[in-house]
Parts: C-alpha cells; sequence; structure tokens
C-alpha cells in the first residue's frame, strides 16, 4: 500500500521536477531549501512555547503544515537529481546528513514546545522517538557500509514525517472546530485524553515503532551477513 501511494506521489510531482529543472536549481539546491523550511517549522513551535499559551493550538497548527511542505522537498531533490542525471555520491551524503539534522531540529522544537507547556511524559516520549529515528537511519547506514542492503521495518523516514506532520495539523484543526476538552480520571495525576493528546499519543506510538524498525533492521542484517 505504501509503495503504491509513493508511486502516486511522484507522478504528481513530476510536473514540479519538469519546472525546477528549467528554472537551473540544483538537487543540492532543493535539499537546503528543505532543510531551511523545516527549521522554520521548528522555530514555529519554539515560538509557541514561548509566545503561545497551554490552549493555543494554532503554532501546532503550523508546524504540522509546514512540517508536511518541508517533506514534499525530500521527494523533489532525488527525482531531479534522477531526471538530470546529476546524482552524485556527494549528494547523496549531502541529503542524509541533512534529513538527520532536519530530524533534530524538529524534535527539538517538538520537545521545547511539550516542555514549555508542563506536558512532561509527552516530551519524553519525542525524545525517545528522536532517538529511534536516528537509530533507524544509523543501522541502515551502517548496514550498507558493510555490503548489506538494509530497507526494511515499517517506520522510515517518510512515515515519520508524515505521522507527525498529520498528528499535528490535526491537534489544530480539531482543537478549533471543538474547543477544549478533557477527560480525566480520579485515580491519575493527569487528563487521560485532552486537545494535546491528538499530537502526542502518535509520538508515543512513534517512540515505540522507530525503536522497532531499529530493532528490526539489526535482525535483519544478523541474518544476511
Amino acid at each position: 500500500m505504501w509503495n503504491t501511494i509513493k508511486t502516486r506521489a511522484y507522478q504528481v510531482i513530476t510536473p514540479i521536477v519538469g519546472m525546477l529543472n528549467k528554472t537551473g536549481i540544483t538537487p543540492n539546491g532543493i535539499t537546503t531549501i528543505g532543510f531551511g523550511i523545516t527549521l522554520a517549522s521548528s522555530i514555529v513551535l519554539i515560538a509557541g512555547g514561548e509566545k503561545g499559551n497551554r490552549g493555543d493550538f494554532r503554532y501546532l497548527f503550523w508546524f504540522g503544515a509546514i512540517t508536511l511542505f518541508a517533506g514534499l522537498f525530500d521527494m523533489l531533490d532525488g527525482q531531479l537529481a534522477r531526471l538530470t542525471n546529476k546524482t552524485t555520491r556527494f549528494g547523496a551524503l549531502y541529503d542524509s546528513v541533512l534529513d538527520r539534522y532536519s530530524e533534530m531540529f524538529m524534535f527539538l522544537g517538538i520537545c521545547y514546545y511539550l516542555v514549555a507547556h508542563h506536558y512532561f511524559l509527552s516530551s519524553l516520549s519525542a525524545f525517545i522517538a528522536m532517538i529511534g529515528s536516528i537509530m533507524v537511519s544509523y543501522v541502515r547506514a551502517r548496514a550498507e557500509a558493510l555490503g548489506v542492503e538494509c530497507k526494511v521495518g515499517m517506520m522510515q523516514r517518510p512515515e515519520r514525517i508524515l505521522t507527525i506532520g498529520i498528528a499535528a495539523l490535526l491537534a489544530g484543526i480539531v482543537s478549533f472546530v471543538f474547543g477544549e476538552f478533557k477527560f480525566s480520571v480520579s485515580w491519575l495525576p493527569f487528563p487521560l485524553f485532552e486537545n494535546i493528546s491528538v499530537f502526542t499519543i502518535p509520538i508515543f506510538i512513534l517512540s515505540i515503532l522507530t525503536n522497532l524498525t531499529a530493532i528490526q533492521r539489526i535482525d535483519h542484517c544478523k541474518n544476511n551477513m
């Protein structure tokens, strides 16, 4: 299913890639722009932590929108490189390095926002999700350096970006449509479910699945070395 979605997505962006090719911009230039947009999304969340209040989810909404927009550039740079026959080893390295920086800055913004509004347990989940995300990429890079192809696992970078971006968008939309809501039980010191849960529950799931994906990749390498 995911491969079908990716195939259709690439079909949609092919005309955009053609237009970019006419401008003379390089694949590395596209990669750099995508990184800059991701930085902007992180700055939005940091601003939300500083200037927003606990019930104001507009910053989360715009973070989600910008994050998904930045994810588009992950697809554009590779497609442009293949279309123009400008795939280089340095380009692959540059893309991979900026992807890692992008994710770390994205999680920095998430953790800052959650800590600023006193969602400490959720910020811990975000930090664990960041560890898992980095390890998923590291295991693949290390395995391929040893001659083993390693693309297994369900939580690769596109899935992680989509999960976080969509969750942030939904948190903003749900809060705008339904207002502030909270469901509590007497024996818990914190609400069982509230507005922010639309964002933090997917991050909690991500913290589990990213690390599980890293373990799956280690097991895959063990069986193929």
